[in-house]
């Protein structure tokens, strides 16, 4: 498994246009080849900021990579760059290979 995670700097008082954009956005994720879950993740808050965290769960990097390369990503992402007053800096990207995972009730 790979997870890919964008974290964001986001304004505090535009928490809710944040969450908003994010929450009503069409992913176009649920039909990609190898894509298993979205999670949309709020952080800690700082004096200029709250940490924000979009967490995708792919079947493999590669999945994830063909994924970036295609039209639903294209789609997805149409609109981004309108979002950028919301957040301080750029996304910053975090991409990482699972070595363990450990489920409820398993033993």
């Amino acid at each position: 498994m790979f997870i890919a995670m964008n974290r964001f700097k986001v304004i505090p008082r535009l928490q809710g246009d944040f969450e908003r954009v994010w929450t009503t956005r069409d992913t176009h994720l649920r039909e990609v080849p190898g894509f298993i879950e979205f999670h949309l993740l709020r952080g800690p808050e700082q004096e200029d900021h709250v940490l924000y965290s979009s967490h995708t769960i792919w079947r493999s990097r590669a999945d994830f990579e063909s994924w970036t390369r295609s039209e639903a990503f294209r789609q997805a992402h149409r609109d981004a760059g309108q979002n950028r007053p919301l957040y301080l800096g750029h996304p910053e990207f975090e991409g990482f290979e699972v070595l363990q995972t450990v489920a409820a009730g398993e033993q």
